[in-house]
């Protein structure tokens, strides 16, 4: 009987002391905030340097969340259809509806055309970058100008020579790991 309850002690003993050390150690998990802010700082310098070879490789996809006009109407979008494609020296510039069809076959515009005039600006202080460039396509003459940050959202503006402008909201993404669907070239 003493044996046993010996033993039993032991058991109960170790128990407790490994418990011990399992929450001593799940209490080294946890990051202090200074430490949190740091990984994020790290995180957002790494996604930086990932945009930044995005942009002088110039092969970008922003995939639009939202489209707005001159005044302000600002309207949810798929971004699988509307966005802004750059490959190389080429640009598409996109926007397509679920809702009808259009001169693309995805109820907008498409214009395929080749860049000219390309800027891009990097401020390492705030981790953006700022992008200026022109596309020359069969439909006419844009300018777009794109702010991204380091979170990887962006926004770009189109005009043209007409009065319009057109405001594309979403995330920028690599050709790759893009899931856009081109349209037909309007003409």
């Amino acid at each position: 009987m003493k044996k046993s309850i010996i033993r039993l002690e032991r058991l109960i003993l170790t128990i407790s002391l490994l418990l011990i050390s399992v929450y001593s150690n799940s209490q080294d998990t946890k990051l202090s905030r200074e430490e949190q802010k740091a990984a994020r700082k790290e995180r957002q310098y790494f996604d930086f340097q990932v945009i930044d070879t995005m942009l002088m490789n110039k092969s970008f996809v922003l995939e639009a969340d939202y489209l707005e006009n001159q005044y302000g109407d600002r309207v949810p979008v798929i971004s699988g259809i509307n966005f802004i494609m750059v490959d190389s020296l080429s640009a598409v510039l996109q926007t397509g509806s679920n809702s009808r069809m259009g001169l693309n076959g995805v109820g907008g515009v498409t214009a395929e055309g080749r860049i000219s005039g390309l800027k891009i600006v990097k401020d390492e202080k705030h981790l953006t970058f700022y992008i200026r460039f022109s596309v020359t396509s069969d439909i006419g003459i844009y300018d777009v100008t794109m702010d991204i940050s380091s979170n990887k959202t962006a926004r770009a503006t189109i005009s043209s020579l007409t009065r319009g402008k057109l405001t594309y909201t979403g995330r920028i993404e690599t050709l790759y790991d893009s899931g856009v669907y081109k349209g037909r070239n309007s003409i």
